[in-house]
């Protein structure tokens, strides 16, 4: 990406939740080591480890939820990483997903080789570099991932209407799916972010700016229809989306919230679990809990902030999740 395009938009892909209020509400919290951490996402293993992808600082922290334990499980710079935002833990190849952004334009301390967006890829047990696949394209946006079951990689540029899909043994990405309807309302703000596969079998994304969420149908292993869902209620910055079962999803709102959303035929429900976080990112579950990413990102990203330091440590939190929430 050109510093100057990287520059204009990623304040506006972060900056449209300003107002967002601190977090409030006290319950169980794991503090994210680094004082420009600025978590970006999270992911989970079976066995509960947790994978916190940092904005600012970049690499990889690994968490222990049950003793508090954290290590920089994958440092920043590895693999010519930089600012790290999706994260994705797929046990089925032992490979830690991660997307890469150049964000040295804003000041991010990470200190990569990488110019551009990349998708990078880790042992998922040692920590080792296996290889980085960069996206297509002069202005690419690595935002978040998904994985199917034979093993194709999604994931969705936010600076284009595109998702992007790296199948089993290619050295290269290839458009799974296109549509000026993934486009953001203004070319300079951000379109595609959340991406997970539903119970059905079809592809879900949102887009952040226009407040959309989308179906995209998967026919053998290619993409069918794509339609723009109705909600019963207006998403304000829709960001990670995360499967639950029977076609429902967690799905977090940069505005401040964790809900559950409910697919059905070409529209959703929305429950709002838990609100009142400040400027979240991501969310990952472990059985009856939902981790959710508490960025701060406005202190990254506001000029008017920049000289002022974001409330420390920073946090993920744990939400319990009634029985009716976790289907």
């Amino acid at each position: 990406m050109k510093l100057r395009c990287s520059l204009e938009f990623v304040v506006l892909v972060f900056g449209l939740s300003f107002s967002a209020q601190a977090t409030t509400t006290r319950f169980e919290s794991i503090p994210i080591p680094g004082t420009r951490a600025f978590p970006e996402s999270i992911t989970s293993k079976s066995d509960g480890t947790l994978y916190v992808g940092r904005l600012g600082d970049g690499g990889i922290v690994r968490i222990n939820p049950h003793t508090h334990e954290d290590t920089i499980f994958i440092q920043p710079g590895a693999l010519g990483s930089r600012s790290i935002l999706g994260v994705f833990a797929d046990e089925a190849s032992n490979t830690l997903w991660a997307c890469s952004n150049d964000l040295s334009a804003l000041g991010a301390p990470a200190t990569g080789s990488d110019i551009g967006s990349a998708l990078k890829a880790f042992d998922l047990r040692t920590g080792i570099g296996k290889r980085s696949v960069s996206l297509p394209g002069a202005h690419a946006f690595c935002n978040d991932i998904a994985v199917d079951t034979k093993g194709s990689i999604y994931v969705t540029d936010s600076a284009n209407p595109t998702i992007l899909k790296l199948a089993p043994g290619a050295t290269s990405f290839e458009v799974f799916a296109r549509d000026p309807a993934f486009s953001p309302p203004q070319s300079d703000s951000a379109g595609l972010d959340g991406i997970a596969f539903g119970s059905d079998g079809n592809l879900y994304v949102t887009t952040y700016a226009a407040g959309g969420l989308f179906r995209v149908e998967v026919r053998a292993g290619r993409a069918g229809r794509i339609t723009a869902l109705s909600g019963d209620h207006p998403l304000r910055f829709p960001d990670a989306l995360r499967k639950l079962g029977n076609n429902s999803f967690l799905l977090i709102e940069g505005a401040g919230t964790l809900n559950r959303v409910v697919i059905k035929d070409n529209g959703f429900s929305v429950t709002s679990i838990r609100g009142n976080f400040s400027t979240p990112t991501s969310v990952a579950m472990i059985g009856a809990t939902a981790w959710v990413s508490e960025g701060n990102t406005t202190y990254f990203f506001d000029p008017s902030k920049k000289n002022s330091a974001p409330p420390l440590p920073f946090r993920i939190y744990a939400v319990s999740l009634r029985k009716e929430n976790t289907k």
